[in-house]
């Protein structure tokens, strides 16, 4: 990762801990524009916007997510709950079932 990208993602994180969401976001963003294979950005930016109730957009942040870091516990997870409060259950199960998979050490294939 380029230091620009560290350094934004930084910034980014340090407004989500203080809880300003609009400038998380924005911020993340920016790193995904500036890198669209990094995987925290993705997921970074899928929960800021689910706590902002941009469910769609949080859905697919969160969709790249797992599609760059497939075996990731933390991204399936996040995608289900995502799905859940869309109301598309079936979705949040399957998504839940490969978190669950991951939790007892198996792996996830796409």
């Amino acid at each position: 990762m380029s230091d620009s990208l560290q350094t934004l993602f930084d910034d980014a994180n340090g407004h989500l801990a203080l809880g300003e969401l609009d400038e998380a976001t924005a911020l993340y963003r920016k790193c995904v524009e500036i890198d669209p294979e990094h995987f925290d950005s993705w997921h970074a930016l899928s929960m800021a916007l689910m706590k902002t109730d941009h469910l769609k957009e949080a859905l697919g942040a969160s969709l790249q997510a797992t599609s760059l870091e497939p075996n990731d516990l933390l991204a399936w997870t996040a995608l289900s709950q995502i799905y859940v409060r869309l109301g598309n259950i079936p979705e949040a199960e399957a998504a839940k079932a490969n978190s669950r998979i991951l939790s007892m050490g198996g792996k996830v294939v796409r």
